[in-house]
C-alpha cells in the first residue's frame, strides 16, 4: 500500500474506478470528481481540499476497490467547520462533481 506521511488521504487512481461513492460519503467536502476522458467513467475522483480532512475514514470504508486511504490516526486532522460542511454540501449537489470545474 502506497504511504503518504504529509496527506490526510490520498488515492491510488490505478485502482478507482470513479463510482464517486466516496464521494458522496464525505462529510468535510474533501473529495471532488475531476473530468479525465482517458478513465473509463470520463471522471476520476481528486482530493481537492486535503487540509479539510477530519480523519472519519468514511471515504475509505465505503471504497468498493480499496483505492483510497486515510492517514493514520496519529495525523494532525481538521475539525468539521461549517465551511466544510456547506462544501460538502454543495459538491453533492453538483452531482459529485469538484466546485469550479
Amino acid at each position: 500500500m502506497l504511504i503518504k506521511d504529509d496527506a490526510p488521504v490520498w488515492v491510488d487512481t490505478t485502482r478507482c474506478k470513479a463510482c464517486d461513492i466516496c464521494v458522496s460519503y464525505c462529510p468535510a467536502g474533501v473529495l471532488g470528481m475531476r473530468i479525465e476522458l482517458g478513465a473509463v467513467l470520463g471522471k476520476m475522483i481528486e482530493v481537492v481540499h486535503p487540509e479539510a480532512c477530519i480523519g472519519c475514514r468514511d471515504c475509505e470504508l465505503h471504497c468498493p476497490d480499496f483505492a483510497i486511504y486515510v492517514a493514520d490516526k496519529g495525523f494532525k486532522f481538521a475539525k468539521l467547520t461549517a465551511e466544510s460542511k456547506e462544501r460538502a454540501a454543495a459538491v453533492k449537489a453538483n452531482h459529485y462533481e469538484k466546485l469550479g470545474a
